[in-house]
């Protein structure tokens, strides 16, 4: 089995615009159409105007007018329909094309950890639980956790990088997902999803749009246009008295129309639309996110969680320098350094080696060693050589393995490396401090800039870190963030993101590793990271396939734009009514009210004509603004003082101005075709 990144699709694929058309009539279902109000609404009134119509041709009236209003009217939830079905088929097509690029696989079932006499069984067939053994070359059958093993794993088919990983046992990067390809090696991976419900297939289910949901903001303002739309209902039902006690006769079409452009048809045609396509814009992003909720929530978070280590900093802390302690030689603390390290595979580890042999051109021993791992509880890795216990680790946790014997020196050697923004190891031989290892981390070029425009859009920044406080400190300061968190466990990074949310803060954090899954599910928006264990992509609400931390800025960017986006067109909609009222409105009481004159500002050449203008204008403003639902508005970032500003400026008053540019001209191409 092999898998694709969704494809790039042109705003406009012609396929998609022809499967949008007919999607555009399926649409008009009721049992469809019902989940959107306003057009609803705005078909069940076309129909009316159409018994209406049908009635007047078969007694013999003229209906010309009223039939061009009925085209109109429907054209108007035609279009409504296309927008929604463009922005599904895109995702559609994105979902196909992942399933064409699916074909039969097959799985080595294994019963133990032993792996002796694999079962050959269909992939289809594995269920949460089974094991199974793959080597180089072999597809992994399903998204699991790696049991037993190490080996490179190409998963460029799902993230879209080249560059092979590493997935071994019992770390935080242990998580596999189907359809990626082991390189080398050989790993033991346990199945966590049965058939249906692998991130694949979730993957699929959410690009198509077959489970998303309305948002509550999203629900909010269908409540709020629904709401409008019954006003209006009401105030146009009560139109035909006012008109009968005045002694004007209005025909019930006019009063369709008249209706029809007084409710937010613009926004709420489009709305649906604007939804799927900021998940869309998302996916293209390579993250998933499992609602549309998250990413809205995304747009509105005001504190931003990061940790230090891959994201702030380049991530690979190297030793820079041995720090000797009084009646220690640099060579001593070198040796002991090397000797602790030589089974450390970590970046910090495999430096300490390097920079030792540099130095003074250390070989390995041939003396048996037993090593010591590094453990959360004791802090401190090491080894146990030839009868002397070495151990390095955090200054705290050697100080309290070394108990009175630390030196007086040690500390002012710790606090200069930690000023610095540098990360002190301390090194003990035989109970006794001999020293500290300065190992720099790098903060990444530009990260300043970046938090000073999350700054700029009323975000804090906090960075989480292990690190004690004053390497933390000198880190931040460097970064450019608003707050820290130092040695950081999962209790106290839930604690914190719960006391910002007592304080009414929504708060966005990325993790990898199980120990950070309560925190990601405590998060407003989680964002779990590919890479990470199974435990992390089940607590966070988003995934990102390319496991890059510094995307959570652009995932915040995505959601504002979506908000930003709704509130725009939702701005220019309502304008757009407003403007709309001065074509129609003296169009129709013209004749009994001739005061109604001075609100006829644009001179148009019928009361038939107006009508007939305004309502072909409220079709075709659908069509013209999918483009911008689509893509979205694009956002700058700013506060949102400044932001509403440059909304009303832009969308509130463009939308006041388009319909008298647009209806105008309408009018004119009407007055001289005779269309009324």
């Amino acid at each position: 089995m092999s898998i694709h990144r969704p494809q790039a699709l042109s705003l406009f694929d012609g396929p998609i615009l022809a499967q949008a058309a007919r999607g555009a009539l399926v649409k008009l279902d009721p049992r469809r159409l019902v989940r959107n109000p306003i057009m609803f609404t705005t078909a069940l009134v076309s129909l009316a105007a159409t018994v209406l119509t049908l009635r007047d041709i078969a007694v013999g009236a003229s209906a010309g007018i009223t039939v061009q209003i009925c085209v109109w009217l429907w054209f108007t939830v035609l279009f409504a329909n296309f927008a929604e079905a463009i922005a599904e088929g895109r995702g559609k097509a994105q979902a196909a094309s992942l399933r064409r690029s699916k074909s039969e696989a097959v799985a080595r079932r294994v019963a133990d950890l032993a792996g002796t006499s694999p079962a050959t069984v269909p992939a289809a067939s594995l269920r949460a639980g089974d094991l199974v053994l793959c080597e180089a070359g072999d597809v992994i059958p399903g998204d699991g956790d790696v049991e037993a093993g190490i080996a490179t794993v190409d998963e460029s088919a799902i993230t879209g990088e080249s560059a092979p990983v590493i997935r071994e046992s019992g770390g935080d990067r242990s998580a596999v997902t189907g359809g990626t390809r082991v390189v080398s090696d050989r790993i033991m991976v346990r199945i966590t999803a049965n058939p249906g419900e692998t991130f694949l297939d979730r993957m699929i289910a959410l690009v198509e749009g077959a489970k998303r949901q309305k948002t509550p903001n999203e629900i909010a303002l269908s409540i709020l246009l629904v709401g409008m739309t019954l006003i209006f209902l009401v105030v146009v039902a009560s139109l035909p008295a006012w008109a009968s006690w005045s002694g004007t006769a209005i025909p019930m079409v006019f009063l369709i129309a008249l209706f029809i452009t007084l409710i937010p048809t613009t926004i709420g045609g489009l709305l649906s639309a604007i939804g799927i396509a900021g998940m869309d814009r998302l996916v293209k992003f390579n993250v998933i996110a499992k609602s549309g909720r998250a990413v809205e929530a995304a747009g509105d978070i005001d504190v931003l969680l990061l940790d230090k280590t891959g994201t702030i900093t380049l991530g690979a802390r190297q030793a820079s320098e041995f720090l000797p302690l009084a009646g220690t030689s640099e060579r001593d603390l070198a040796e002991a350094a090397f000797l602790s390290s030589l089974a450390d595979d970590t970046p910090e580890g495999k430096s300490i080696v390097a920079l030792a042999r540099m130095r003074f051109g250390f070989n390995d021993p041939v003396a048996a060693m037993k090593f010591v791992p590094f453990s959360a509880q004791t802090r401190m890795s090491g080894v146990d050589a030839g009868g002397d216990s070495i151990r390095k680790g955090a200054s705290d946790a050697i100080l309290r393995h070394v108990a009175d014997a630390a030196p007086r020196e040690l500390m002012p050697v710790v606090e200069k490396v930690a000023k610095a923004g540098g990360t002190p190891l301390v090194v003990a031989r035989n109970g006794r401090a001999l020293g500290v290892i300065h190992l720099k981390d790098i903060v990444k070029p530009g990260i300043r800039e970046r938090f000073a425009t999350l700054r700029a859009m009323g975000i804090r920044t906090v960075m989480i870190t292990g690190d004690n406080p004053l390497t933390a400190a000198a880190i931040a300061a460097e970064a450019g963030v608003d707050d820290f968190l130092a040695e950081a466990t999962p209790e106290r990074k839930l604690e914190l993101i719960r006391d910002y949310q007592r304080g009414g803060r929504l708060v966005a954090m990325c993790g990898d590793g199980s120990n950070d899954a309560p925190a990601l599910a405590q998060a407003d928006v989680g964002v779990a990271m590919n890479t990470g264990t199974q435990a992390a992509r089940e607590a966070g609400n988003m995934v990102d396939l390319e496991s890059d931390p510094t995307k959570l800025i652009e995932i915040v960017m995505i959601g504002k734009q979506l908000l930003m986006s709704r509130g725009a067109l939702t701005t220019f909609s309502i304008a757009n009514d407003v403007a709309k009222y001065f074509a129609i409105i003296p169009a129709l009481f013209l004749v009994s009210y001739p005061q109604l004159q001075a609100l006829n500002v644009m001179g148009l050449a019928s009361p038939q004509s107006a009508i007939l203008s305004a309502i072909i204008f409220n079709a075709l403003i659908i069509v013209t603004l999918i483009p911008l639902a689509l893509r979205g508005v694009q956002y700058r970032p700013a506060d949102a003082g400044t932001l509403l500003k440059r909304n009303l400026a832009v969308y509130g008053l463009g939308g006041l101005l388009a319909p008298f540019a647009g209806i105008k001209l309408i009018d004119m191409a009407v007055a001289a075709l005779g269309l009324a």
